[in-house]
């Protein structure tokens, strides 16, 4: 349906304008569509953990002491549901295609198989340089046999429903509202910025540092982990933009979770998760071993991002297809705005 209240060629009456306090140009103001998202996630969130314990699927306390692939599988599963749950009903209020809110894209396929295998090399780099640098021990092999393909396989759903939601959540309708809103304070502040890019990166770092501050609450966390999660997600984000999709962030997140828990079995931002491959510990100072927070503790992470960061800027250049291109944005004008509403952070 043609969004009448936007078309020139329908003029509206004084008394069926929409009001300013709640839509500007570019529909209804960003700042409001949080407010109603974020009330329809904690909504749901609810229903669904009540739904989740009335069925008795995931036991009490299951995810809090070496979880296995089931009980991952089913929590992140209905967290993603209810992320994607949400985005769509949003996308429905503000006449938004669903796809531009990360998932869409024609490279879909690629760019998670791309980011699968950057992820488990990059994860498998990190822990050889601590195995090397005497950092690392492996203790021993925990599974052997047939049970070594069985969790192989059965752990892939359950971390990529981790990717998924987790990339969904921060950097699908949070990212590109936060963008659309913070777009317009770009011409207040320079006609020479590029509101665009201004909106998104600025929104980067306000989300990317909300990433890092969740993981605060996991046990066994420490200040340089949080700075990884941190900078992990700027690094996803700017896989975002340029690839306009979020498709190889979530390849890479998903493999590089498989390959900490599953794989190598070291601590994941403290967590431990049941039918791991290998059984490790950490030496010497945390702040080189990562110590109980895992390989993301470790000083070495940041290297290792910085050349994941390195990598998307060699081989996803800029393209007809990077965020810019592929998410509207508001059409801000060049020169400073002259009303209040146009002034608003949310137009």
């Amino acid at each position: 349906m043609p969004d009448i209240a936007h078309d020139p060629d329908h003029p509206i009456s004084p008394q069926s304008k929409p009001s300013p306090i709640f839509f500007g140009r570019d529909g209804l103001r960003a700042g409001w569509g949080l407010l109603i998202a974020l009330a329809l996630i904690i909504g749901c969130f609810r229903l669904m953990a009540a739904i989740i314990r009335a069925s008795h699927l995931v036991p009490p306390h299951a995810m809090e002491h070496a979880p296995g692939p089931l009980p991952v599988f089913l929590s992140e599963g209905s967290a993603f549901l209810v992320a994607a749950l949400v985005t769509w009903i949003m996308s429905q209020i503000e006449h938004r295609p669903v796809s531009v809110y990360g998932l869409g894209g024609d490279r879909k396929i690629s760019w998670l198989a791309l980011g699968t295998a950057i992820g488990l090399s990059a994860i498998s780099l990190l822990v050889f340089i601590l195995i090397r640098a005497g950092l690392l021990i492996i203790d021993q092999r925990l599974l052997f046999g047939s049970e070594i393909a069985r969790y192989a396989i059965l752990w892939i759903p359950g971390f990529l429903a981790i990717g998924l939601f987790e990339e969904y959540l921060f950097r699908g309708y949070l990212q590109y509202t936060l963008s659309r809103g913070l777009a317009g304070l770009a011409p207040h502040i320079s006609a020479r910025i590029d509101p665009r890019a201004f909106g998104f990166w600025t929104a980067a770092l306000l989300v990317s540092f909300g990433f890092g501050a969740v993981h605060g609450s996991n046990p066994g966390e420490s200040p340089i982990g949080l700075l990884c999660a941190g900078f992990a997600s700027l690094v996803f984000c700017f896989s975002l933009w340029r690839t306009g999709s979020l498709w190889w962030a979530i390849g890479l997140h998903a493999a590089w979770d498989y390959g900490q828990s599953f794989v190598f079995g070291v601590a994941d931002s403290g967590a431990l998760f049941g039918h791991r491959l290998l059984q490790t510990h950490p030496v010497g100072r945390p702040l080189l071993s990562g110590g109980a927070t895992g390989p993301e503790g470790s000083i070495f992470c940041l290297l290792v991002l910085v050349a994941l960061a390195l990598m998307i800027h060699l081989t996803q250049p800029r393209s007809a297809h990077d965020y810019a291109a592929s998410m509207p944005m508001p059409s801000i004008p060049a020169s400073p705005p002259e009303s209040d509403e146009r002034a608003s952070i949310a137009s």
